[in-house]
């Protein structure tokens, strides 16, 4: 006669199914290890790492000035990619107008040294006040 489960089959469960809120909350997860990385202002580099950096927060605000040397002598302001006889003047663009003219570099640690220096040059040369050099702390264990 009827389905055969017994029970009333009005009854009204009243139990919240978590199953489908589970699959929402494990894509999401996905969702933000895929994108988080993409998030870092600038071009992904592996940086010099050091014991005992000094904190920049400043390199984290939106407007700061990122210059990024890649290991194949490559050079990206931001996250679009100049030659480094451009980098002065978009970096001047950049800051017109600012009082405090901040520049932060970060290198790849296999980057050529010469390399560096003619990005420090070219900033120098463009009349910033500051230059930074981003680093990655060191982890205790080794």
């Amino acid at each position: 006669m009827g389905m055969g489960g017994g029970g009333d089959k009005d009854a009204v469960t009243s139990e919240i199914n978590v199953t489908p809120m589970a699959d929402v909350m494990l894509v999401l997860l996905i969702i933000f290890m895929v994108i988080t990385p993409m998030l870092q202002k600038g071009v992904s580099v592996e940086m010099v790492q050091t014991d005992n950096p000094r904190d920049m927060e400043e390199a984290e605000e939106e407007e700061s000035v990122l210059i990024s040397v890649t290991r194949d002598s490559r050079y990206y302001l931001n996250a679009a990619e100049y030659q480094v006889n451009e980098i002065g003047v978009e970096v001047n663009l950049l800051l017109e107008g600012k009082l405090d003219r901040v520049v932060f570099i970060k290198s790849d640690f296999r980057a050529r040294y010469g390399d560096v220096v003619d990005v420090v040059n070219a900033v120098r040369d463009s009349g910033v006040d500051r230059v930074g050099l981003l680093t990655e702390r060191r982890d205790a264990i080794n």
